[in-house]
Formats: structure tokens, sequence, C-alpha cells
């Protein structure tokens, strides 16, 4: 009885220390590292889950389509475009393309600029980079008069040089703005003078006074603001023009959170790490045969037959290759696979690979040059 005490004893603290679970001493860090833990498994088990990635990544493209992100689109308009008496037809256009457009006052003055929405609650499970994708990109268009436009040409082609501030371009706004002018060409030839005008002599004084700006200069200051400032100019003949060059850019930029997000995915053929076509070939050589049968089928006019006759006699290019080299001569090169049999279903007469083919893998397999024509008859 003394010696079963002590076991029971024992047996009852082994029982007991294998029923009662182990005890910790419980702190907010050991309950925040179980709840990241089980927050990392699920993540795990969604990401796992191709459904769920499918139906994930279909929300997405739903949302980043053009019309959706159109919508998140706001062109911002200068009070100042208003007083043109052609700015009815750009706000006409702005209406009827889908997007917000807001008249508010701008810097600098009579410029247009385009801004994205923030994104909805709903759209908190898409990247942000994406639905932003080119924010730091969005224009800022500056409409320029004519007349304008060629004080500052004046300045750059024949005051300024290299080392001279590009008009137009205010060192405290990040944006870099891209200019408009409506009418230059009409503007342009209604100040060239006419005979009269040539025929009447003129002081010195007037003459120097009178700038005269064409378009060879025009020319020149374009080239001078792409190189110096990366600036672009756009010149339009009419109102209509501009409304549709906006209307354009505007779907543009609606455009690309869609094709960044396209980009950013995986090809469409390849889905969970598995090719849906074609043969995949491992590193030890699984697959080959199967890869090497479909590049003899891709050779015009082969039947799978013909494809398995030439797979069973050489399993592997590399073989064929090898076979090449033993022959002695061009000619037996090229009708070493001529002579190949062919089983055919039915119990029909005997075929062979036949030589047009037979020439026709080993100038594939032998030939340096890549303008070579294989097939004769294509």
């Amino acid at each position: 009885m003394a010696k079963a005490g002590p076991r029971r004893a024992g047996g009852s603290y082994r029982a007991r220390e294998q029923r009662r679970p182990p005890t910790w001493e419980i702190s907010d860090s050991d309950t925040e590292g179980a709840a990241s833990a089980e927050a990392d498994s699920e993540a795990a088990t969604r990401a796992r889950d191709p459904a769920e990635e499918r139906r994930a990544t279909a929300e997405a493209l739903q949302l980043l389509r053009p019309e959706q992100a159109l919508r998140r689109l706001t062109v911002r308009v200068d009070p100042a475009i208003l007083e043109d008496a052609g700015a009815d037809i750009l706000m006409e256009a702005l209406g009827s393309l889908g997007c917000e457009y807001h008249i508010e006052p701008q810097r600098p003055s009579r410029s247009l600029r385009w801004s994205r929405v923030k994104p909805e609650p709903c759209l908190n499970n898409v990247s942000a980079e994406l639905l932003a994708a080119g924010e730091q990109e969005l224009l800022l268009l500056l409409l320029l008069e004519p007349e304008e436009f060629l004080q500052g040409v004046f300045q750059l082609t024949q005051i300024c040089g290299p080392t001279c501030s590009v008009p137009w371009i205010s060192p405290e706004s990040p944006t870099c703005p891209h200019l408009a002018v409506i009418g230059l060409d009409a503007y342009l030839w209604s100040r060239q003078p006419n005979a009269q005008e040539m025929r009447q002599p003129e002081s010195p004084g007037m003459a120097h006074a009178k700038v005269v700006v064409g378009w060879p200069e025009v020319e020149e200051a374009l080239v001078l603001l792409q190189l110096w400032a990366n600036l672009d100019v756009l010149l339009v003949a009419s109102w209509q023009e501009l409304s549709q060059h906006v209307c354009a850019f505007t779907k543009a930029l609606a455009q690309r959170p869609f094709k960044r997000f396209q980009e950013s995915k995986a090809f469409s053929f390849c889905t969970a790490r598995r090719w849906v076509a074609g043969e995949r070939v491992t590193r030890d050589g699984i697959g080959l045969r199967g890869a090497w049968w479909r590049q003899i089928r891709q050779f015009n006019r082969v039947s799978p037959a013909v494809a398995d006759a030439v797979v069973a006699a050489f399993p592997s290019p590399r073989l064929l290759q090898q076979a090449y080299l033993a022959c002695g001569t061009e000619q037996e090169r090229m009708a070493l696979l001529a002579d190949l049999p062919v089983k055919v279903d039915g119990g029909g007469r005997l075929r062979r690979v036949g030589p047009d083919l037979s020439r026709r893998i080993c100038l594939f397999l032998t030939s340096t040059n890549p303008d070579l024509l294989l097939d004769l008859s294509s």
C-alpha cells in the first residue's frame, strides 16, 4: 500500500499534466501577437483561395473601368475662361463627357486643372496607388491669348538666353503647366502688312518700336520650350478643337488606372503557377517529350502521327542534333528523317515522314540563317 500511493499520486499527476492546458501569463502583447497571427493566417488563407482571388480581381477590374474612373475625375475651370465667347463650347463638351467640372479660381488665371476625387469607402479594397496612378502627372492647361504668347516668344528668342526664366512658369507652382493658344495662325496672318502699308515709308523710330514675330520665331520658341522646360504648347484654331483635346485627355486619364492594373497582374494564360496552355518542362526533364512533340506539330502539314514517329525515333531535339552531326554529307542530313515509318490507324498502307518535312526539320535545327524560308510551298 505504501508503494501504491506514490504510484497513484504520480499517475494522477501525469494525468492532470496531460489534461490541463499549459498556463501562461497573459499580457497585452500576447493578445496582440495572437490576434496578428490569426489575422496573418486568415490573410494567407484568402491569398491561397483561387476563388477569392478571382472575385477580388473582378471587383477591382470593375472599379477601375474607364467609365467608372471617369466619374472620379474633376476638371476645375477658372472663371476668367468663361469671359470668352467660345467658352460655351468647352463647357458643353465637359458636361456631355460624364466627369465632374467645377468653376473655381485657379492659379495661374485662365487655366484648367485636372484632379481626382478621393475614393469612396467601397474602393478601399483596391490599391490606392492604382486608383491615383499618375496623380503627380495630372495636367494644368494654361490658355493664352495670341498676343500674350507672341510676347513670350519675343522674350525667348530675342532677349533671353538659356539661363533666363521661361515665361508662364512660376517657381512656386509645383505643377508645370502646358500651354494652349487659340487662333494663333489667324492672328499672325492678320498682322501681316498689306501692299499699301509696305509702300509707305516709316520713320526709324516707328520701325524700331514695332516688334515683328512670325512663324520662324514661333517654331524656334517651341523647340526652346521643349528643350529647356519640357513644356508642350498646343496650337488650335478654334474652341471646338480645344474642347476635343480636353475631352480626349480626360478620357486618357480615366483609362490610366485600368492600364496600370492590367500591367501589374500576371499574364492571363498563367494562373496559380500552372500553365493553362502549352507544355511545362521541369529541370529533371519531365515534359520535354511533350514540348518536343508540340514543336514538331508547329510545322505546316504535320499530323499527330507524323510527330509521334519523329519523337519516337529522337525523344529530344538534342539527340536529333547529335544524329545530324554524325552524318557525313549535307544530303544525308536532309534525308535523315525521310524514311521513318508512320503508324496509320485503320491498317492502311505504310506511310513515311517524307523528304519535305525531313528537310525542313534539318534546316530548322542546323541553319544559322535567320531569314531562311523553311517551307518553300508557303
